[in-house]
């Protein structure tokens, strides 16, 4: 039997690094279910597809396949045969990706992917809604938040340090809609599953909440 670990909680709240991390100090693999909904969002936006045309976006669905491959390690994201690792991390495809994984067509393309991957080895897998809809029956749960603040400076400061100039203001806003969007849709919502461990890194080193994980895993 697999050992699954699932990472929920809000945009910017790291569950993605800490999952890495985790997954390299366990031996695991790292399934990064976000990275697969950013990929359709990519899609969408090359297709001109608006997240509010649901029957565009439910059609275009029929035209995407993601898979998930591994290189030296990594996590590699296929959309339609092509890499796009490198090109799914943009602002305007986590907004639009926010906005369409709302639709159950969205979710239901991916959730047998999912249920796959973490049936056949060992795995850590972060997003929405894991532990909830996901792996409902994952052997660890964390439900990993920040406040709002603490998730819009380290966003500022990503950014900064590629070159761009972000106004933290607008950054702040984004966070607080896309956890509206988020904590409000119909289909699985973000929430706390009820077995989930809620852990709140605002004052918090990625090392501190890789090492308070690990003290949860070992304590159970």
């Amino acid at each position: 039997m697999s050992y699954q670990i699932a990472i929920d909680g809000p945009a910017g709240a790291g569950k993605s690094t800490i999952a890495k991390k985790l997954a390299r100090k366990l031996n695991f693999i790292y399934v990064d279910t976000g990275a697969m909904y950013r990929a359709i969002a990519l899609f969408l936006i090359r297709k001109g597809i608006h997240a509010a045309d649901s029957s565009a976006v439910e059609a275009a669905c029929q035209e995407v396949e993601v898979e998930i491959s591994y290189r030296d390690g990594e996590q590699q994201v296929l959309l339609n045969k092509e890499n796009v690792t490198g090109l799914i991390r943009t602002e305007e495809v986590g907004n639009m990706t926010s906005a369409v994984s709302v639709y159950p067509a969205v979710r239901r393309k991916l959730l047998d992917l999912q249920r796959a991957l973490a049936a056949k080895a060992d795995v850590i897998m972060d997003g929405r809604d894991i532990g909830t809809c996901v792996l409902p029956q994952a052997d660890l749960k964390i439900y990993l938040t920040a406040s709002v603040k603490a998730r819009a400076d380290r966003r500022y400061k990503e950014l900064l340090e590629k070159g761009q100039k972000p106004v933290l203001a607008e950054i702040a806003r984004d966070i607080e809609e896309r956890d509206y969007r988020d904590m409000n849709r119909e289909i699985s919502p973000l929430k706390q599953a009820e077995d989930a461990v809620y852990l709140d890194s605002s004052d918090m080193g990625i090392e501190e909440v890789i090492e308070a994980i690990l003290k949860i895993k070992a304590d159970r």
